[in-house]
């Protein structure tokens, strides 16, 4: 599904105040700090609460895998200014469906960050696939991750039950829908700077069996 240029872990994208790359080893105690905070994990449909040691070098062994693989662009948020690592952001191949999945620290709610990157993954799945849309999924009572794929020209298409045993069952999420033909992103933006950058450390160990599933956990992430 994705292209030899994203299978590569040099393959990074510029936003305005972001560098959204590779997962790496070292990015595994901001992960942790990130995702094992309640607020996060009930946001999400598979981060495990208490969050399980071991499960953030799981979860970064398992994207890199995904993204070597083609079947996802799995991306750490990082800041330009600090190099510190705020969230996570992916797009995972569904059938013939692009499905989106973020999640930012609480400590940067509200700041623009997420729709930052979200804008800038989906204009480079539509520049890069021929996918005809981008999907995401997200609860009903997550309003503020709703506002952030409205932005982004995402339209909601009816609800549905999905099972999250993460969450202790099925929860109710609404659908949202991002067609190519109505995106104005190639037409109207330019499409986000592709840098290389230097090959992380070698020896990563990073997201064993634990609680977390691999990239999944990005699904219905705010």
């Amino acid at each position: 599904m994705f292209p030899d240029l994203t299978r590569d872990d040099v393959f990074r994208l510029e936003t305005p105040r972001l560098w959204l790359r590779w997962p790496r080893a070292s990015d595994a105690a901001a992960i942790r700090r990130v995702v094992e905070r309640a607020e996060v994990a009930e946001r999400t449909s598979s981060i495990v609460h208490p969050y399980q040691q071991g499960s953030a070098e799981a979860f970064i062994l398992a994207a890199r895998a995904a993204n070597a693989g083609g079947e996802a662009i799995e991306l750490v948020m990082s800041l330009k200014t600090t190099r510190e690592p705020i969230g996570q952001i992916s797009a995972r191949r569904r059938g013939d469906e692009i499905e989106l999945g973020y999640v930012v620290a609480p400590t940067h709610w509200d700041e623009g960050y997420a729709s930052e990157a979200v804008a800038a993954l989906v204009d480079i799945v539509f520049a890069l696939t021929f996918a005809p849309r981008v999907v995401a999924r997200v609860m009903v009572e997550n309003e503020a991750s709703a506002r952030v794929l409205e932005k982004q020209g995402f339209l909601a298409q009816g609800e549905e039950t999905v099972e999250m045993p993460a969450r202790g069952g099925a929860r109710l999420c609404r659908r949202y829908v991002l067609d190519r033909s109505s995106r104005e992103g190639l037409r109207e933006r330019r499409v986000p700077a592709m840098r290389q950058q230097a090959a992380a450390p070698a020896g990563l160990h990073a997201q064993g069996a634990g609680a977390l599933p691999p990239p999944e956990a990005s699904r219905c992430w705010m």
